[in-house]
């Protein structure tokens, strides 16, 4: 029953995640109810997410949403960012960031809220330097980030795309998969050779969140940029909440 529960919540977790990010708001909670050890915890959500990422940005990319001249070109920017965040998470207590985190993505959902046209029309006509400059800085920072710390990395990048090359929230949604698998293969690797993943749970929770993560991109691509925006604006708002209740409690 704690594997067919964690596959549900797995499903779930995905499928929102394809369309707005925040899966770990789901899963890392379900896996502490499960009462997986702290240790491995963390690795195994990093192994069974990164199936469901995988299988997300395959279908997005089936519909012919990612960018791919422009990804590539800022990938190997994201995999350094986490490769250097994970370096420094070992030596820095991570939770000196969660009351500016807190502040940063609640700012995010609200500018989100109240500047009704954001995202909602695609204006990418291409990049220039000023621009790539900038799409490589903030691979690098969100990079970092999501090696660092992690809450909150799909909304950061979805916003970040949409802000520096006018994607919509749709394509932005299907491009942030891309710069996610980069940061995510660095602390997968790592939590691999420590031996914290539970390969027993993250397995079938891997194929339950493939499964979810096909569901939830075909839905946004169908559906469009007015069904993906609210999930947004709800997904970073209950991100900020999250990091906002560890750092008070």
């Amino acid at each position: 029953m704690t594997i067919v529960f964690l596959c549900v919540m797995g499903f779930i977790a995905s499928f929102i995640d394809a369309i707005a990010g925040g899966s770990g708001l789901i899963t890392i909670p379900a896996y502490m109810l499960a009462g997986l050890d702290p240790h491995v915890l963390l690795g195994t959500n990093k192994f069974a997410s990164f199936a469901g990422t995988s299988m997300s940005t395959m279908t997005f990319a089936k519909s012919n949403r990612i960018n791919w001249n422009l990804m590539l070109k800022l990938l190997p920017f994201s995999f350094i960012g986490a490769a250097i965040g994970v370096y420094s998470v070992l030596r820095v207590d991570a939770t000196i960031l969660e009351p500016l985190i807190s502040v940063i993505l609640i700012s995010v959902g609200l500018y989100t809220v109240f500047k009704k046209e954001i995202g909602l029309v695609d204006t990418y006509n291409g990049y220039n330097k000023s621009s790539l400059i900038k799409g490589i800085f903030f691979a690098l920072i969100l990079g970092f980030y999501d090696g660092f710390f992690g809450p909150g990395t799909g909304s950061f990048i979805i916003f970040s795309l949409i802000k520096i090359f006018g994607f919509s929230f749709l394509n932005a949604s299907a491009n942030s998969k891309v710069l996610n698998l980069g940061s995510n293969v660095m602390s997968l690797i790592l939590f691999a050779i420590n031996g914290a993943i539970n390969y027993k749970v993250g397995i079938p929770v891997g194929i339950f969140m493939m499964f979810g993560a096909m569901v939830g991109a075909r839905t946004a691509i169908d559906k469009g940029n007015l069904f993906v925006k609210p999930i947004f604006i709800i997904m970073a708002l209950a991100a900020a909440g999250k990091v906002l209740y560890g750092f008070i409690f």
